[in-house]
């Protein structure tokens, strides 16, 4: 295709077979067999376009979504098929994912923020206990990239200890995986800085500071993810409660108000074929659709090479 190729930006995973065995014996700890064939699930789940499923938990609390997977062209328009005949206002997000499309993320912030959602990072697994069959969140999960934008956008953000919360720079997905060695052109430069551009004012928008554009700017697709410490979460305004409570409150508390003080929510030139654009307060060129991108092996480890496949 040519320059005419479709172009994508994507968050890279970084890849590291030895994290298969790390989250598995870690949430076997948590439940037994049981709860190590789920964290296997969540791990080869995270290698496909993102899914939302809802989670009861009923007497103990009053559910949560799960997002497992990486960003797409149709992971908003998939979001509001989930949504439909839903009310899901003041609703958690529990998030395990490695990234993906930087526009498709930035739509899927906004509408979150604007329906006032909650964001923490893990895996939804099945625990044996003496009443039985429970379900409950595992900390040991992956936030990479612009799955960090997608918590962002929280209006409650809550990271476990033991979650790993991970960034880098945002770079066109058809040549992620040998960045040093493609070539650009001066339309590539100028779509990489209105892309940045927008991933700022996005993060602004939701609160965030400009540590954490400094943080993942400062990381090439070429090298390893740099991981947020618990200092660096707070300085970055990733993490707003460390109480889990307040995104989990029991069936008995009414869910929260949406209400986003001083945020008109706008959502940027939406790159779904079959949506019509949101108008936002600054005239951008239009996109065209991305193309995905999946990850060929799961996330998680301390170093690797990403390894999108086109």
């Amino acid at each position: 295709m040519g320059r005419a190729r479709w172009l994508q930006f994507v968050g890279l995973a970084v890849v590291f077979t030895a994290a298969a065995t790390i989250v598995a014996t870690n949430v076997a700890n948590v439940g037994g067999t049981s709860a190590q064939a789920g964290a296997g699930g969540q791990l080869e789940e995270r290698k496909l376009p993102m899914r939302f499923n809802w989670v009861a938990c009923e007497p103990n609390c009053r559910g949560w979504i799960s997002a497992v997977g990486i960003v797409t062209a149709d992971t908003p328009k998939d979001f509001d098929e989930f949504a439909r005949g839903r009310q899901l206002a003041g609703s958690t997000v529990v998030l395990d994912s490695s990234g993906g499309s930087v526009n498709d993320a930035i739509t899927m912030g906004r509408r979150w923020r604007k329906l006032g959602m909650r964001t923490t990072v893990g895996s939804t697994i099945e625990v044996a206990t003496a009443s039985g069959m429970q379900t409950t969140i595992a900390p040991q999960a992956y936030c990479e990239s612009m799955c960090v934008f997608l918590l962002l956008s929280g209006n409650v953000r809550y990271v476990p200890e033991g979650a790993h919360v991970r960034v880098h720079q945002i770079w066109m997905g058809d040549r992620a995986d040998d960045a040093r060695a493609a070539s650009y052109t001066a339309q590539d430069m100028m779509i990489v800085e209105r892309d940045i551009g927008r991933l700022a004012k996005f993060t602004f928008d939701m609160g965030g500071t400009g540590d954490l554009l400094s943080l993942s700017l400062n990381v090439p697709p070429w090298e390893n993810l740099h991981e947020l410490s618990r200092s660096e979460l707070q300085l970055t305004n990733l993490l707003t409660t460390e109480a889990i409570a307040e995104l989990l409150p029991p069936l008995d508390q009414a869910p929260a108000a949406v209400a986003v003080a001083g945020l008109k929510a706008k959502a940027v030139q939406d790159r779904v074929a079959n949506e019509a654009p949101v108008a936002s307060d600054i005239a951008l060129p239009v996109a065209k659709p991305t193309k995905t991108a999946e990850v060929s092996l799961p996330t998680g480890g301390q170093g690797g090479a990403a390894q999108p496949q086109r």
